[in-house]
């Protein structure tokens, strides 16, 4: 129900579904934030100095600058880049 999808303060969604990279996430009204994923697909990657096939999806991040400044935003869309290149860092990520 609506009531069921109310007093959140971010949204994650996966317009990869659709088959598109990436979009420009339009914040819900009364959330300070959205994450949008982009289709996962497989893309020429260097990865540790060697050219390699690795599976890539963008991120796109948009948050209101009355509750988040840019700095802060942009690090913790660096951040959640680095996790899912290396999910372990989840674990010591404070």
């Amino acid at each position: 129900t609506p009531a069921d999808l109310s007093g959140g303060t971010i949204t994650i969604t996966n317009v990869g579904v659709f088959g598109v990279d990436t979009g420009t996430p339009i914040i819900t009204p009364g959330e300070s934030a959205i994450l949008a994923f982009g289709q996962v697909r497989d893309m020429p990657w260097v990865h540790e100095g060697e050219l390699a096939v690795r599976k890539v999806t963008t991120l796109a991040l948009s948050f209101d600058h009355r509750v988040i400044d840019g700095e802060l935003g942009s690090k913790v869309l660096r951040d959640i880049g680095d996790m899912l290149e290396d999910p372990l860092r989840i674990l010591a990520w404070n």
